[in-house]
């Protein structure tokens, strides 16, 4: 029998809390009978959404909290101050290993602040990356860090494309993932103090499969499966990427419903043009996994919709079997 995996759902994070929240947790409970559903957040509120849906009663749990961090609070003090918010509660019961893994989509800050703080980082990573997958034209690649780290230094780096090796080969199936560092141009000498100190860093690094310099008007064609920088960088690219595929999607389908043409011609296309959009659309591979801590919290959108949750649940079921957390310490632990 297949070992359950209890995913805790930050109930009352982002901005269609509590009902894509609710939907999603039920929609993975229905696909997958090894996931175990816990709601943080308003009891009521939950029970409200939950009462819309059939599914398996015993599969999943509210865990009542009277307290929510809004998304502009400051991370650090709500941290702290909110004990019993949705997001503190389910980050102590992946810490307490009552959760294998959380998922949230609410305040950023507070959900890298209280990663750290209160699931701890595995011995020997210095900083914690947000690793987004992000679609390109031959599959996808993981994009780290997108938003954890705008001060981070060489080592850092060298780490996260350790940490996202191991996560591409094991959780995404790629062998010998190509790692490749955001740079300006494809020469060595190219970049910033930070990007000239990382690349021998790098190339001297066994562990990785280091392909050089990407530019980022390559990433899209899946030049490589890892894509290292800082957070500053990481953030741009990843909010850029979506914003450009949001607005070509929707310009393509208003194109083809200009005229009586336009519409035959789609018609004809509209499975083959559905299955294209399909590919870039980033929602299918869930949530930005915070590597390096203890335990597996996942950083959905602020805007998540049921699918994304869902498909974050289940990424966090395959890291949990993959014992990606196991593979990432003892790759530094020999290293």
């Amino acid at each position: 029998m297949s070992e359950t995996i209890r995913v805790v759902v930050d109930a009352m994070g982002g901005d269609n809390a509590p009902a894509e929240l609710v939907k999603g947790a039920v929609q993975a409970v229905q696909g997958h009978d090894t996931i175990h559903v816990i709601l943080t957040g308003d009891q009521d509120a939950i029970n409200t959404e939950l009462a819309k849906y059939s599914y398996p009663k015993d599969r999943v749990e509210i865990v009542h909290c009277s307290e929510v961090i809004q998304t502009a609070e400051p991370p650090v003090n709500a941290i702290r101050t909110k004990k019993d918010s949705s997001l503190v509660v389910g980050l102590q019961m992946v810490k307490k290993g009552e959760a294998d893994a959380i998922v949230s989509a609410g305040n950023s800050g507070a959900i890298l602040v209280g990663g750290q703080a209160i699931v701890g980082r595995i011995k020997g990573i210095e900083r914690p990356a947000l690793a987004p997958v992000i679609p390109t034209e031959n599959g996808c690649s993981l994009l780290i860090d997108c938003g954890a780290n705008v001060d981070a230094k060489s080592h850092h780096l060298v780490q996260f494309a350790q940490m996202g090796s191991a996560y591409m080969e094991h959780v995404l199936g790629v062998k010998n993932p190509r790692v490749g560092i955001v740079n300006i141009g494809a020469e060595e000498e190219k970049g910033n103090a930070l990007v000239k100190e990382t690349f021998p860093l790098l190339k001297e690094c066994s562990g990785i499969n280091f392909i050089g310099s990407v530019e980022a008007r390559d990433i899209p064609a899946g030049v490589c499966d890892v894509i290292v920088c800082e957070a500053f960088a990481g953030n741009v690219i990843l909010k850029l990427y979506e914003g450009v595929g949001g607005t070509l999607i929707h310009m393509v389908k208003g194109s083809l419903m200009k005229n009586l043409k336009t519409k035959i011609g789609a018609a004809l296309i509209q499975s083959s043009l559905k299955e294209t959009l399909k590919a870039f659309d980033g929602s299918q591979y869930g949530g930005a996994p915070l590597l390096g801590l203890k335990g597996l919290v996942v950083k959905t959108h602020g805007s998540s919709k049921a699918r994304e949750v869902t498909t974050s649940i289940y990424q966090c079921e395959t890291f949990k079997k993959q014992r990606i957390n196991e593979i990432i310490r003892d790759y530094l632990a020999a290293d």
